[in-house]
């Protein structure tokens, strides 16, 4: 591996911390792969009957190969539908796999498909309340597909929001083996963001009919390939990068280009090779693999989702990763990309301007990222630095630009968009929230103003409407967390919220409910834990109560007295029911068993006692 510069401080520091609150489920973490890998290696403990039905559907050389565990096989995991457009390139991967893993004397097999939802088709429906729990959904699904103990590595085959979470969380019950990340890449660049914005807005306010809102978001979302603002599945991408586990330069690559191709049957050779190694996925990730890809959060702008995806990932490794770690690393990782909601370009622009490639480069150097690590590719977090393209059929990699050619969307260390991180940890009286900073203009990062208090989303979207808000205000939402209803994403309030702070108000959103990775250019307040169903302070606010939301000090505050906010009884919602239609009836018991917003809003580690 090629020898680093002097690392931050804050970066030794929060590993240190992240290590020592770990130690003994990290250590226990490791104990079980070390024993999975001892007493159940792939193949060779099952039976005849086991490995006959295994390869069945193989071919004669195949059937050989995986019965005699002669050479090795690798499991794909797919996320594969075709209502997706991020997802529909899957569609031919399989073979592509095969072929590559036959070329290099392995086999590969599809263990199985996961689900795979789009919030983009179920914001503001009642469908969203599925959205976050499909992420341990799915996680139990990649955990059901490598149950059968027949394959020696894999390969995830997910770009979107849960999506990837889900298949990072159930691959690392399994991180004895070795994995590699697989994504589709983006979709052509569409209607332009700020025009897209323009119609939300006049539509909202009454400006523009639904035939012209249904054509600009045709407009926007056009074809096969993952939406091309920077939300949370895009920067699921930039993490699978910073934590190694991509073939390096992979995440925006355009899909059935012949690079995307290439690069997908490099894959294959990478998993091979590290599998040959004894490198598994779980040992691959330590602690600067997660500290790597909250440095990447902070540098892209990237999806608040990930301060509830990247702590619960980091539990399914054994490590404990909490909220004062995100907020310690954005005193020392600045803003360096632009991209829509935090700017107008998209990532196909951001990736002409240098991309990936130029921002890990960058960090690298400034001593902002852990690049002594292991990586799928073998060759420490440099190797990620470059960016790829064929030549004469053959992948190369080739240095990012010396400087950006793109200052409005791509900058270097010595000019950032600002010199802090891209997320804030506010906390206080009414518990911790988390602010994305990053797409909120410079003089709108802070407001006090009285509180108008809402049970569900449509209550404000109806007052909206009436004209009925016409001063200042911190709009509460509440009853929106996991234990509640699944916390759903309420990116539908932002194009209200953009258009009272166009007419000039000062407004932000307080909630115990997530933003779309999309989350617009409002002061927003995120995942208020503890949330209103557990009796947390935000269910005991009342219309005009004055609010403090501060990301520059860090302050959540309410200008109540704490004995008057405690003797208050805490609001019923009268919002329409999350217990049933439309499937929401089978995850009674996620809502009971789930876990905090910052402890990763999951059902299998909320009750740990370790």
């Amino acid at each position: 591996m090629s020898h680093a510069p002097a690392l931050s401080p804050v970066l030794e520091a929060v590993r240190a911390r992240i290590e020592a609150r770990s130690a003994a489920t990290r250590a226990a973490y490791l104990a079980r792969l070390a024993t999975m890998r001892r007493d159940m290696p792939p193949r060779r403990k099952l039976s005849c009957g086991n490995l006959a039905h295994a390869a069945a559907a193989c071919s004669a050389g195949e059937k050989q190969a995986i019965a005699m565990g002669s050479a090795p096989n690798l499991g794909i995991v797919t996320a594969y539908n075709d209502m997706l457009s991020a997802h529909q390139p899957f569609e031919t991967y399989p073979a592509i796999l095969k072929a590559a893993a036959r070329d290099l004397g392995a086999t590969a097999q599809v263990a199985s498909g996961v689900p795979a939802m789009c919030d983009g088709v179920t914001q503001g429906q009642p469908g969203m309340d599925l959205s976050l729990f499909s992420r341990d959904v799915i996680a139990m699904a990649t955990a059901v597909s490598l149950s059968h103990n027949v394959f020696d590595g894999a390969l995830m085959l997910g770009v979107c929001d849960k999506i990837v979470p889900g298949l990072v969380i159930g691959a690392l019950s399994f991180g004895h083996l070795p994995v590699a990340f697989v994504p589709a890449g983006p979709m052509p660049s569409g209607l332009p963001n700020d025009e897209k914005t323009r119609v939300r807005q006049a539509y909202a306010s009454g400006e523009l009919g639904r035939d012209a809102l249904l054509e600009a978001e045709m407009k926007s979302y056009h074809a096969p390939g993952t939406c091309t603002f920077y939300g949370t599945a895009n920067s699921n991408q930039m993490m699978m990068e910073l934590m190694g586990l991509h073939v390096p330069g992979t995440a925006f690559i355009p899909p059935g280009t012949p690079l995307r191709e290439a690069m997908t049957r490099e894959a294959v050779r990478l998993v091979l090779v590290r599998a040959a190694e004894g490198l598994g996925m779980g040992e691959m990730l330590d602690a600067r693999a997660f500290i790597n890809a909250m440095a990447g959060l902070h540098a892209t702008g990237g999806s608040t989702n990930h301060l509830i995806h990247l702590v619960a990932m980091a539990r399914a490794a054994g490590y404990r990763v909490t909220w004062e770690d995100f907020a310690d690393l954005a005193t020392v990782v600045p803003l360096l990309a632009r991209i829509y909601p935090n700017g107008s370009a998209d990532v196909n622009q951001f990736q002409a301007a240098g991309g990936l490639a130029f921002v890990t480069r960058e960090l690298i150097a400034a001593g902002l990222l852990f690049e002594e690590v292991p990586t799928l590719a073998g060759a420490g977090l440099s190797a990620y630095a470059k960016e790829p393209a064929l030549e004469a059929g053959r992948i190369v990699w080739r240095e990012p630009p010396a400087l950006s050619p793109a200052p409005t969307i791509l900058r270097g260390m010595a000019d950032p968009f600002q010199p802090t991180g891209g997320l804030a940890l506010v906390t206080g009286p009414l518990g911790r929230a988390i602010v994305k900073t990053s797409a909120v203009a410079a003089d709108k990062q802070s407001l006090t103003a009285p509180a108008r208090v809402y049970e569900h989303p449509e209550a404000f979207l109806a007052d909206f409407k009436a004209n009925a808000i016409t001063a200042d205000a911190v709009i509460v939402v509440r009853n929106q967390g996991p234990k509640a209803n699944g916390m759903p994403e309420l990116h539908a309030l932002m194009p209200a919220l953009g258009v009272l702070q166009n007419r000039g108000l000062r407004v932000a959103l307080l909630t115990d409910g997530r933003l779309s990775g999309a989350s617009g250019k409002v002061l927003s307040a995120l995942h208020v834990t503890p949330e209103a169903k557990e009796g947390g302070a935000i269910a005991r606010l009342r219309d005009g109560d004055v609010i403090t939301i501060d990301s520059a000090s860090g302050r959540l505050d309410v200008a109540v007295d704490p004995a008057e906010l405690a003797r208050r009884m805490p609001a019923v919602p009268n919002q329409p029911s999350a217990e049933e239609g439309l499937g929401r009836e089978l995850f009674a018991g996620f809502r009971a068993g789930v876990g905090r917003a910052d402890e990763g809003a999951g059902v299998f580690w909320a009750h740990a006692s370790a």
